[in-house]
């Protein structure tokens, strides 16, 4: 019988999905909570049961980048890549990327210390939207409507001066209808995607709120969804895009541990389902 491992470090609907769904499928399933487990220099696939194959679903970006890095370093196959999810998992490595490969994307500045962030403000002009580089669920993402606010923020992160604090991510704001669209990818085939409407602010994450509507996937939404997951190097993918009243759509962030709960609700296809059979065709290529 084959066999998938599910790695997770907060058991949320998604795993818990992922899990009833390879049961469904025939395949046994491991369910690894990356807290407990131990790693060293001398530990070997044969010591863990990871099975064939390793989906890597830790809501902490940190843990779950380290966790991947170790089952590379034992030869498991695990998705996403080590590559894939260093890159998706800061804002600025993936904006970089993006518009290396002409995937259009909002127009960012970036500054690395809080007088040249200052400097860069100016020179633009208000508004844009301050990023943290490594973060989720629009947790940091606010606009900068005037100098106050810059001046304010900018002495907190002064103050706390943590190491991501010292890089400033600063996004053009687009204009565009109160939503953004989600798009799930596997192996850089759209499979299914969404809007996710405002519930009053200029966040629409579904974690925040906002509420999930089926989204057909448009010629245009296929082909710029296939250019994001090239761009980043494919595997299981979240892309949010942007509808540009003058550009078209445009890309602004990938995810790389992907979650599927609001989509899953509105969507005709059964995104856990897929997710695990190419789980199976990743390991077997």
């Amino acid at each position: 019988m084959s066999k998938i491992c599910v790695v997770f470090d907060r058991l949320r609907t998604e795993e818990k999905m992922l899990e009833e769904e390879a049961s469904n499928l025939g395949h046994h399933v491991v369910m690894q909570d990356a807290k407990i487990t131990q790693v060293n220099t001398d530990s070997k696939k044969e010591d863990f049961d990871f099975g064939d194959v390793v989906l890597e679903r830790c809501v902490s970006y940190f843990r779950g980048l380290h966790f991947t890095s170790c089952l590379e370093f034992m030869d498991v196959p695990v998705l996403n890549k080590f590559q894939v999810a260093s890159m998706c998992g800061n804002k600025m490595f993936m904006t970089l990327m993006l518009k290396k490969h002409n995937v259009p994307t909002p127009k960012t500045y970036f500054s690395f210390t809080s007088e040249s962030a200052s400097e860069n403000l100016e020179k633009v002009g208000y508004p844009l939207v301050i990023k943290p580089v490594i973060g989720s669920w629009g947790r940091g993402v606010m606009q900068l409507k005037d100098k106050d606010t810059a001046d304010a923020l900018f002495e907190i992160r002064d103050i706390t001066d943590s190491p991501h604090d010292r890089i400033f991510y600063l996004q053009e704001v687009i204009n565009r209808p109160p939503r953004d669209i989600r798009v799930i990818t596997i192996d850089d085939e759209p499979i299914a995607a969404m809007y996710r409407k405002s519930s009053g602010g200029f966040k629409t994450n579904i974690a925040l709120g906002a509420d999930p509507e089926l989204c057909e996937i448009t010629k245009e939404i296929e082909e710029i969804s296939t250019k994001a997951s090239k761009a980043m190097g494919g595997g299981i993918l979240g892309i949010d895009i942007m509808e540009d009243e003058k550009r078209g759509l445009v890309v602004h962030e990938v995810n790389n541990t992907v979650e599927f709960k609001g989509l899953s609700k509105v969507s005709r296809r059964n995104i856990p389902k897929e997710m695990v059979e190419y789980a199976f065709r990743y390991v077997r290529k």
